[in-house]
């Protein structure tokens, strides 16, 4: 069993970004023979980021070694994932690369081993502008050892797939008057926003479709009323007629650059 992790300056693990992630095909590395495959990045699940809290997001891959290499010799070898984007595999690790957090790798067979671990991000440090919201590329640094130390062969490596940041969005709901007589207007505010990763603060969404939904007391499914576009501070509002008692809310679908939010339903007594 092999296990690799490594520390930031807060002593804490560092590393990559939690996103939607596919599987990645065999990435060959000819200058090291090391092939790096089956990369897949939170189960291939969508991962959004907001401004603060850490994210770890599960990681899985294989490593295949040369012939001559065993992986039961865990000085021998390395062979570590990362994310990049809009620079090259060699440069991508420290141009801004995502790292991975600590994982284990235990041999299935003489030269192959199977990882596991996790990504690690912390969006204060890892994530300074809105265009890393984007599909990030695959790479992995593969590394061979002499015996008894020194590095012999270093290799960067690409793989095939993608996987995608998204900034986590936010969405409330305010339904006035409570209570109101039935028949008269129900006001429907709220507001959209998603993380400023440059400013670490949420900020308003503007210009996207939102759903008014309505819970009559007693169910539990919502149904979609009407939409509306939010304004260009990513304000919401709407009037609906007060028919029945029940819960209120916005429900947004998501973006290719943001993911969904929906409100806790907002309950008003219709009499």
């Amino acid at each position: 069993m092999k296990t690799s992790g490594r520390t930031g300056a807060a002593g804490v693990v560092v590393g990559a970004l939690a996103l939607t992630a596919i599987a990645a095909p065999a990435a060959q590395a000819a200058g090291t023979g090391i092939t790096v495959s089956q990369v897949v990045v939170n189960g291939g699940r969508s991962v959004i980021v907001g401004t603060s809290d850490v994210k770890e997001p599960s990681l899985t891959f294989r490593v295949t070694l040369p012939v001559g290499y065993s992986t039961g010799d865990w000085s021998a070898w390395s062979a570590r994932p990362f994310l990049y984007h809009g620079t090259t595999v060699a440069a991508g690790l420290d141009d801004g690369g995502l790292r991975t957090g600590i994982y284990t790798c235990y041999p299935t067979t003489p030269r192959i081993a199977d990882c596991e671990g996790s990504l690690y991000i912390d969006p204060r440090y890892d994530l300074d502008s809105g265009n890393d919201a984007t599909t990030w590329k695959i790479g992995a640094l593969t590394q061979l050892w002499k015996p008894g130390g020194g590095l012999k062969a270093e290799q960067y490596v690409t793989a095939s797939g993608g996987v995608k940041v998204k900034r986590w969005a936010k969405v409330t709901v305010n339904a006035s008057p409570e209570p109101v007589v039935k028949g008269r207007a129900i006001t429907v505010t709220g507001s959209l926003t998603r993380a400023d990763w440059v400013k670490h603060t949420y900020t308003g969404y503007a210009g996207k479709s939102v759903s008014l939904q309505f819970r009559k007391a007693g169910s539990s499914v919502y149904s979609t009323v009407r939409t509306a576009t939010s304004s260009s501070t990513g304000a919401l509002k709407t009037t609906v007629t007060a028919s029945a008692d029940g819960y209120w809310r916005w429900s947004f679908g998501g973006s290719s650059t943001s993911g969904t939010a929906t409100a806790a339903g907002d309950y008003v007594d219709v009499r």
